[in-house]
């Protein structure tokens, strides 16, 4: 049969309506049959019942909403909060087209023959984590000058994540950038709140100065690269370096000697206004089992971890400090919304920070990370595009 495209739409549209209406007219039938279960009562199990159970179960699990006495089962209960919830859960089911992914990484890291690519286990900071450092591959040759250093902060909604998922990542990040690359771990919540995670990765960037001669590691040439928390974790850490906080327990001189060696950020699709993704996360109605609110110690304290707000109530010898932001952002995100990147980057224009701004369409919140973990994966070189040509701006070689 000859057809046009928007007919051939149409027809593939009807078609998968009418095999839906099949299907559920089928499982109510069969269902009828056998346990003799009327249409209503198929219904409410569909409409009412999966959903309640779903929502309830995360919000067990997770986290109920934080009201007083009885009100929090009041609030669990509202029509709205179970099903976004239950949207919000069922849309994690995606994450099983990773499965293969997930044994790839998992069999690479445990693999000892892959030892010659990375030193793992190396132990940093005041809360003995640990760090993995993945070479650049320059080492051992003969001219090899000292070598750039990414340091890669992983995501996870500030309470999940560990370095080892990453391996993939940093390996292939290590070879397309000529860099060596550290990837650590940090005091995700409940071990411990955004303060202490932000003090580990500034406790990496210091192992990075005192320890990189051992591996030949340029230790004036960083660059923070983060991907959801962690790139807000990247931004923040660098804020508070230049505003010099009491709170990181580092002295103000070493605080500036590691600014100075932050040459660049770049953040995929991270979050740099804490209320703004509050309230996304209010709409999906995630607030009360999401980690973040936790992790911030309380909506008060939105503000003070808030990259935007941050930067407004620095001085312009301090604006001067911080180094230049790239951020990329799919459009088709919808975990941490484009326009958390959009804002951010008129924030650093209005006061006068280079920034550049790239939004990649049809891109998720998952594959602007996972698909930098392998060549043949369909964003790899249009990411890996936009962060070499970022770097080649902030160190070289790149």
């Amino acid at each position: 049969m000859r057809t046009d495209a928007g007919e051939m739409f149409i027809f593939v549209v009807g078609l998968v309506r009418s095999s839906l209406a099949v299907f559920v007219r089928d499982v109510w039938w069969w269902f009828g049959i056998k346990y003799h279960v009327t249409l209503p009562v198929a219904a409410g199990a569909l409409f009412v019942a999966i959903p309640y159970s779903i929502s309830l179960v995360a919000q067990w699990l997770y986290g109920w909403p934080n009201k007083p006495g009885y009100k929090k089962y009041i609030e669990a209960l509202k029509p709205r909060r179970i099903y976004c919830l239950t949207r919000a859960v069922l849309e994690m089911l995606k994450y099983l087209q990773y499965g293969k992914l997930y044994f790839q990484w998992k069999s690479w890291y445990k693999n000892v023959n892959n030892n010659k690519h990375c030193v793992k286990g190396i132990t940093f900071g005041r809360r003995g984590n640990k760090l993995d450092l993945y070479h650049s591959p320059s080492v051992g040759q003969p001219e090899a000058g000292l070598i750039p250093v990414i340091v890669f902060v992983y995501g996870g909604a500030w309470g999940s994540g560990k370095r080892s998922t990453y391996c993939l990542l940093a390996l292939q990040m290590a070879q397309e950038l000529s860099a060596s690359v550290i990837c650590p771990d940090y005091s995700i919540y409940p071990k411990g709140n955004v303060l202490n995670m932000v003090q580990d990765i500034s406790d990496s960037l210091i192992w990075v100065r005192e320890n990189g001669h051992f591996f030949n590691l340029d230790k004036d040439n960083i660059v923070l690269i983060g991907h959801s928390a962690g790139a807000h974790l990247c931004v923040l850490t660098t804020l508070f370096l230049v505003e010099g906080v009491d709170e990181l327990f580092i002295e103000q001189s070493q605080q500036r000697e590691i600014i100075n060696s932050i040459k660049g950020i770049i953040g995929l699709s991270g979050v740099y206004n804490v209320m703004d993704h509050y309230r996304h996360e209010k709409m999906r109605a995630v607030e009360y089992v999401s980690t973040m609110h936790k992790a911030m110690d309380g909506i008060e304290n939105f503000d003070y971890y808030s990259p935007t707000v941050l930067l407004q109530r620095l001085s312009k010898s301090q604006l001067k400090r911080v180094p230049p932001v790239a951020l990329l952002h799919g459009t088709n995100d919808i975990i941490v919304p484009v326009e958390s990147s959009l804002k951010f980057s008129e924030v650093l224009t209005s006061l006068s920070i280079p920034v550049a701004l790239y939004l990649l369409p049809k891109m998720d919140h998952t594959k602007i990370v996972t698909d930098l973990m392998a060549p043949e994966r369909h964003f790899y070189h249009t990411v890996f595009g936009c962060i070499k040509q970022e770097c080649r701006k902030c160190i070289k070689p790149c």
